[in-house]
């Protein structure tokens, strides 16, 4: 069975989309895909959304 993780990252810099990813690898979390919510007024993305996936014994 596929499982899946959605980590929620309030600041977007690169230091701390490394760390999301070096963390939840480390766990046995597989990187799937990252979803970024952005301001009008912003260029910049306000969030980011890091999804992980891994496999589990049903």
């Amino acid at each position: 069975m596929l499982q899946y993780k959605v980590v929620e990252l309030s600041s977007v810099t690169e230091d701390m989309v490394e760390e999301a990813l070096n963390d939840w690898t480390k766990q046995g979390w597989r990187f799937d895909s990252m979803q970024f919510a952005m301001r009008e007024s912003s260029r910049r993305p306000s969030m980011a959304f890091v999804i992980f996936t891994r496999e589990v014994a049903e």
